[in-house]
């Protein structure tokens, strides 16, 4: 089929998952770490040296070696290929029907961003489950199709669906508050910029920036969803009770530098790169 006959939402669902495919193989390192951190055995005292991120970045290369960094990029795949085609697929439907002909403004593009997560992320939280278990280290899965059947089986489907509200108070939130920042940061650039070789590396910049308020905004919310995930009987609340009583506030907080890292970099490489090849075929991101 010729791509010009291609439906746009398709060609954004594309250049998607093509971006989102990149970022995530990069960066499925600093994902584990963070996984890591957060699921660290109650005993061990925040703020010690064995629980930086350093260290535990080394004891999981020592332990399983290099490519043990890259466990979970298998279950990271299978979510976010479909995830973030779905995600800058729906953004593109909706930017398109509500704001063809004009930019959106701050708290339009908060209501943009959060809608297109909101379906990405309950589409995927499955794969999202299967993902965080894979790499906390704690289950010994082999596949993610055996780790679905396995849940499945031993807790019942409801359990594919642990940790939805985590996760949405987590995601939503991150990309409107993303979403609003790149757009305001992008606007605020002259506009000779945008047609310029430097365009990528501009845009690039703005994705961090605000890929670093938008992570440290929804970090605790995070902290909250990986627990809930990796110990199911736990609800949202108990979880929090949890993380509190164990490590205090600074719990809510554990993993943040690898996730600021991780969800930083690849929320801007995905950006760049998905705007860049909408702009390769024509399309106006």
């Amino acid at each position: 089929m010729e791509l010009s006959l291609v439906h746009p939402a398709i060609k954004a669902f594309m250049c998607g998952s093509f971006s989102g495919t990149c970022s995530t193989l990069l960066f499925q390192p600093l994902d584990l770490v963070k996984t890591r951190l957060q699921t660290l055995q109650s005993g061990m005292q925040p703020g010690s040296g064995r629980v930086g991120m350093m260290s535990v970045l080394l004891g999981v290369v020592r332990t399983e070696r290099l490519l043990g960094l890259w466990k979970g990029v298998c279950p990271s795949f299978v979510r976010t290929i479909p995830g973030v085609g779905i995600y800058f697929s729906c953004y593109y439907s909706l930017k398109q029907h509500f704001f063809q002909d004009k930019r959106p403004g701050a708290g339009q593009a908060v209501m943009l961003g959060g809608g297109a997560r909101t379906v990405a992320g309950v589409a995927m939280l499955p794969i999202t489950v299967i993902k965080t278990r894979f790499e906390c280290g704690r289950y010994s899965y082999v596949s993610v199709s055996g780790a679905l059947r396995s849940v499945c089986q031993s807790e019942g489907p409801a359990a594919l669906f642990s940790g939805l509200m985590a996760t949405l108070l987590r995601d939503v939130p991150f990309s409107g508050i993303y979403v609003m920042f790149y757009s305001q940061i992008k606007a605020s650039l002259p506009q000779e910029i945008s047609s310029c070789p430097a365009a990528p590396l501009a845009n690039f910049s703005c994705g961090v920036l605000a890929g670093v308020l938008a992570s440290l905004v929804t970090q605790p919310a995070d902290v909250v969803k990986t627990h809930v995930q990796v110990h199911p009987h736990l609800r949202t609340a108990e979880a929090i009770k949890y993380i509190y009583s164990e490590h205090g506030l600074q719990g809510f907080f554990r993993g943040a530098v690898p996730r600021c890292l991780r969800r930083t970099m690849m929320a801007a490489m995905a950006w760049t790169l998905y705007e860049q090849m909408m702009a390769h075929i024509g399309l106006k991101s």
